[in-house]
């Protein structure tokens, strides 16, 4: 399930003594647990926006003036809200501010990111979408072609993802000789809203055989 965890600094702390957040970044991020994450410029710099009667009303500066404020965000990948406040305990910003973890609304019937685009890679087995985004590596193949996914590893970051394959392919070159290779495909997609669509492909030869 994922979290967005609020980074809250506050105006009256000392943050010399604040140990760098960067080994934190890493260390989640290595782990799959930090998806995205940045932060943000502070409050002065804010413009709060309002609508009433139909008139938009503006105002430079926070829509509160508190000595807290929000410093920054992280979304999180965890399985439990426990593992999510154990990461957000342990942010360098949790020593001198204060650091709220909040559950994304839950979408009914709604996949997950992983799921989905793997639903949308196995649309594409063996279809003329695949063979048109590797007929530069293999434009001598002629007849049938058979696609066999040998690992498929996704990485999800809201809105955009990115999937990691290695795929055998087998068939007939046009020279009568057989085909057996395995391709690295490195392929991009974008969230439109209602679906995710595929944006860019990248084919190349594997460095070695899988199962050499």
């Amino acid at each position: 399930m994922k979290y967005m965890l609020l980074v809250c600094g506050d105006d009256t702390a000392d943050a010399s003594g604040m140990a760098p957040v960067e080994p934190w970044v890493e260390e989640l991020g290595e782990r799959d647990v930090r998806l995205h994450g940045h932060r943000l410029a502070l409050p002065a710099e804010a413009v709060t926006v309002r609508v009433r009667g139909g008139e938009v009303l503006r105002t430079d500066g926070p829509f509160a003036e508190t000595k807290e404020y929000v410093a920054g965000f992280d979304i999180l990948e965890c399985d439990t809200l426990e593992e999510a406040v154990e990461a957000a305990a342990k942010h360098p910003v949790a020593t001198i501010g204060a650091m709220e973890v909040r559950p994304f609304w839950p979408m009914d019937g709604e996949e997950d990111g992983e799921t989905e685009i793997r639903a949308l890679d196995a649309e594409r087995h063996g279809t003329a979408d695949f063979r048109k985004a590797v007929e530069d590596v293999l434009g001598g193949v002629t007849g049938p072609l058979n696609r066999e996914v040998l690992e498929f590893r996704v990485h999800v970051d809201e809105s955009v993802a990115f999937g990691h394959a290695l795929v055998r392919l087998r068939g007939t070159r046009t020279d009568g000789r057989p085909l057996d290779d395995v391709l690295r495909v490195t392929t991009g997609y974008r969230n439109t809203g209602l679906r995710w669509q595929i944006v860019h492909e990248h084919v190349s030869p594997a460095t070695e055989k899988a199962g050499k």
